[in-house]
């Protein structure tokens, strides 16, 4: 590492301004990493059509994403300490780059699905590192407006993309979808081979002979999380009995990894993921939290675009045209609650953002083929509000009591946790519309739309709120991560 390119040398060249030219520069890979996962959700039903392609399959264009992130999201932590923050972002972005070109220019559907497993190990390397910045750099006085910055600009990203994405789809075709990131990479390299230092988390010397990545704890994590959404999918088929198995063996591998983590604790063994994280005061219910919050928000995420498009019969571009508002709403909020964080309780402004949310997904289910799109678009934006005032507040209100050296770990952590719950969301989702729809006579391949077919994403939209009212009931034990404590 040059001397001139660690943290403090920076802070030193750049001034005052240098921690939010910081954040900015790691904001806009954020917001490559953020829009991959959401906005290739516009184009399943074109990618549907042209790979004829079952709901359960194009089902993994989502799912497969979400797999890789989730499990590449703990290897944060010891990719920060042997690389350093600026090689890490750097190659996370390369390789999210490169899965947005190869996606795009795939013939074949297995090829598509590989470029989408390769954006989602790199999104999940990009995603914890934020919050470690914002909690090292800032003081806490300024956490809550970083964060609240910092969330404004990423949700941008999403609240453009499927409007962008619409149009795109209907113009060009479901390729330029994937083609979105490739100038946000570019930009974000670009900011950070400037901005963001070489040096490890905590200051110190990046170390390419330190600790080997526990592979073990790797391998059984991934092993587990693909088993839990095998078994989630194989369930909606005919074959029962490999669907519980799929599942029992995700419980047995989840006993196996938490068995792993506590030997490799006691021994002082590099371990994946650092148990002790969960005996801190608001880490354990954050955590929960951050988990059932994960798959409220990405089955949602999921599920909006294909009720507009398969259940109201909407064009993809009118789907873009309904969710702008709401993303534009949503990054206000968003930039106003990282103010409030220093007045407000962070557990009553999650459960509130929570309560908010439910009660979008309820209103959603009396949205049908004669209502106006009207309420469809202030409904979405009722349930961003909600979104708003729990994301900037959910990790500081989890991480502000760990010890520095622990935040890296418990960064990764919790979003590995809303991560896992995001990809059973989406996973849940499919399985509930799909046995609903069979419930009531309905399924998504036949021409047009009908109200059995309605009906049955309205059930599975109250199923989201029943989600967001347990998830509410976890965020009172939040109570000490306030920015005054």
């Amino acid at each position: 590492m040059s001397a001139d390119a660690s943290l403090a040398a920076l802070g030193q060249r750049y001034g005052a301004r240098y921690r939010w030219l910081l954040l900015l520069a790691t904001m806009i890979g954020t917001m490559a990493s953020v829009m991959s996962a959401t906005v290739v959700n516009v184009a399943i039903p074109d990618m549907s059509h042209v790979f004829s392609l079952s709901q359960e399959r194009a089902q993994w264009v989502s799912s497969g994403f979400m797999v890789a992130m989730t499990v590449s999201m703990l290897t944060t932590p010891w990719l920060l300490a042997r690389y350093g923050y600026r090689a890490t972002y750097v190659g996370a972005m390369v390789l999210l780059m490169t899965g947005g070109i190869v996606g795009g220019l795939a013939a074949h559907y297995p090829l598509v699905l590989a470029a989408r497993v390769v954006e989602g190990l790199a999104a999940g390397v990009v995603q914890p590192i934020p919050a470690i910045i914002i909690l090292r750099a800032f003081e806490p006085r300024d956490q809550g407006r970083a964060s609240g910055l910092f969330g404004m600009g990423v949700v941008l990203a999403p609240a453009l993309g499927p409007s962008v994405g619409g149009l795109l789809v209907d113009w060009f075709g479901w390729r330029s979808i994937f083609f979105m990131v490739v100038p946000l990479c570019l930009l974000s390299i670009v900011l950070a081979r400037r901005f963001v230092p070489t040096s490890a988390p905590g200051g110190v010397l990046a170390d390419r002979s330190g600790p080997q990545l526990d592979w073990v704890g790797l391998a059984l994590g991934t092993a587990a999380t693909l088993c839990l959404l095998n078994g989630l999918l194989d369930i909606r088929g005919s074959d029962t009995p490999a669907a519980v198995g799929l599942l029992v063996a995700a419980l047995g591998l989840l006993a196996a990894l938490i068995a792993w983590l506590r030997r490799a604790g006691r021994r002082g063994d590099p371990a994946l993921l650092n148990l002790s994280l969960f005996g801190h005061r608001t880490f354990g219910p954050g955590s929960l939290v951050s988990f059932i919050y994960g798959v409220a928000l990405y089955g949602s995420t999921y599920l909006l675009p294909v009720y507009m498009q398969l259940g109201l019969s909407l064009p993809a571009s009118s789907v873009g045209a309904i969710l702008l508002p709401a993303g534009i709403v949503l990054a206000i909020t968003i930039g106003l609650a990282g103010r409030m964080l220093d007045r407000v309780p962070i557990y009553l402004m999650v459960s509130g953002g929570l309560a908010l949310l439910a009660l979008s997904f309820v209103l959603m289910a009396t949205v049908g083929l004669g209502t106006a799109l009207v309420w469809l678009a202030v409904w979405a934006v009722l349930g961003r509000i909600g979104l708003g005032l729990v994301m900037p507040s959910l990790n500081l209100g989890s991480l502000r009591e760990l010890p520095k050296p622990l935040l890296p770990e418990g960064a990764s952590a919790i979003n590995f946790l809303r991560t896992l719950g995001g990809a059973a969301g989406v996973s849940l989702c499919a399985l509930v519309l799909e046995w609903r729809l069979a419930a009531h006579g309905a399924s998504l391949t036949g021409p047009g739309t009908s109200f059995a077919r309605v009906t049955a994403f309205h059930e599975t939209f109250v199923m989201l709120a029943v989600v967001c009212a347990l998830a509410m009931l976890a965020a009172w034990r939040l109570r000490g991560g306030n920015a005054g404590d």
